[in-house]
């Protein structure tokens, strides 16, 4: 019989007791090998297999013993792959701040200018249509942890409905340039509409992710005739955190970011997914590449100046002036609090409506696209999807 790619032979052992020897040995790089030996006395069998042993009743046919343990043994392996390596690989190395060693799937663009007296460059895709164009355009604003790239899917998914396409790298994240300066949520809401104006674009429809649903809060406040539809994929900065918290001076924040290894890396990308799949990990290598690379203290102090102004620049006093048909959608298991405080979004703006994922973390695009997609379409082509605020009495 093969498994995983592998022949796997059944040879009886002897001739005593009809004894069976049965190796499997798993294709994947970082699994066991497995021997499991079986012997027929009379009326039952013995496996024994790492020390432990069962008997089961001789009438069960030899071969269906063999099936059951070689595929029981397969699955357990598989499911031991499905979590991030118990350390680094020893093939990982340096990786680039600015991110020019991992593909985009669309040609990257610069916007130049001047942001606090320094020159910069704002990376962006912009992606025309697939197919017949419907007259519309998607600005795509990523998290905190991630950066344009990681709408790869969403951006095909998106143009072959006829959309317009801006994947946006925010300054200080992705192939943009990083400058050490004060960041604020205000900051990049500003730099948002410095592009849309350079892209000839009055009004866009808005999906964003994690951080950038703050961003695009903070957006829709300020620009409330460029926004069409805005939908808001699991959302930080649902609370004002800073009442009863002691402020943190950015060299303290620094220096705890500067500090980051392997072991936080991957407990943080853990805690954004309920079922780990191995292809998350492509984001551990490279944060923990970041860590190796010569310029790790310049992208330390950036994420320091980042996280200090997702904690001291909220947005949860902008719902209230957002105007634009709005959807608040998300896995619902990221964090015990996110659909209480995501219904309080979803009932603060003007015009909400919520949509929980069951079962789903922080990332539902990755961890469930199939459930993500088909009512975020249906919201940006005008249909409502989720639950609104109950009509007040």
């Amino acid at each position: 019989m093969t498994v995983n790619d592998r022949t796997v032979d059944v040879e009886p052992a002897g001739n005593t007791g009809e004894a069976l020897s049965l190796i499997m040995v798993s294709a994947g790089p970082n699994r066991a090998l497995f021997v499991l030996e079986l012997r027929r006395h009379g009326g039952s069998v013995t496996f024994t297999m790492a020390g432990a042993r069962c008997l089961v009743p001789s009438e069960v046919p030899m071969r269906h013993i063999i099936i059951a343990l070689v595929f029981g043994l397969v699955a357990s392996g598989a499911a031991a792959q499905q979590e991030p390596p118990p350390a680094p690989p020893a093939d990982w190395g340096p990786m680039s701040i600015n991110l020019e060693d991992v593909p985009y799937p669309h040609p990257v663009s610069f916007l130049p200018f001047t942001l606090d007296g320094q020159d910069v460059r704002m990376a962006h895709m912009d992606v025309a249509p697939q197919g017949a164009p419907n007259g519309k355009s998607v600005i795509l604003l990523h998290g905190m942890n991630f950066f344009a790239e990681t709408w790869t899917d969403t951006i095909e998914i998106l143009r072959k409905e006829g959309y317009r396409v801006i994947a946006i790298d925010q300054i200080g994240y992705g192939r943009s340039s990083k400058p050490i300066l004060h960041y604020s949520i205000s900051t990049h809401a500003m730099n948002t509409k410095r592009l849309l104006d350079h892209l000839g674009i009055k009004v866009t429809d808005i999906v964003t992710h994690s951080m950038g649903g703050m961003v695009a809060s903070r957006f829709a406040a300020l620009y409330p005739d460029a926004v069409g539809n805005l939908a808001m994929i699991n959302q930080i900065g649902l609370t004002d955190t800073r009442h009863g918290r002691a402020a943190r001076d950015v060299t303290e924040i620094y220096r705890a970011a500067l500090a980051r290894d392997y072991a936080e890396i991957v407990k943080g990308m853990r805690a954004y997914y309920v079922n780990w799949k191995p292809e998350y990990v492509k984001y551990v290598k490279i944060h923990y590449g970041w860590t190796r690379s010569g310029d790790w203290p310049r992208m330390a102090m950036v994420r320091a100046w980042q996280q200090h102004a997702i904690a001291n620049d909220p947005v949860v006093y902008d719902w209230a002036h957002i105007k634009a048909r709005t959807l608040v959608i998300g896995g619902e298991k990221d964090g015990a609090n996110y659909p209480v405080q995501a219904r309080r979004v979803a009932d603060t703006v003007q015009n909400g409506q919520l949509y929980l994922i069951p079962g789903i973390g922080h990332n539902p695009q990755f961890e469930a696209p199939e459930l993500l997609y088909p009512p975020l379409l249906k919201f940006l082509k005008g249909e409502d999807v989720g639950i609104r605020k109950a009509p007040t009495q």
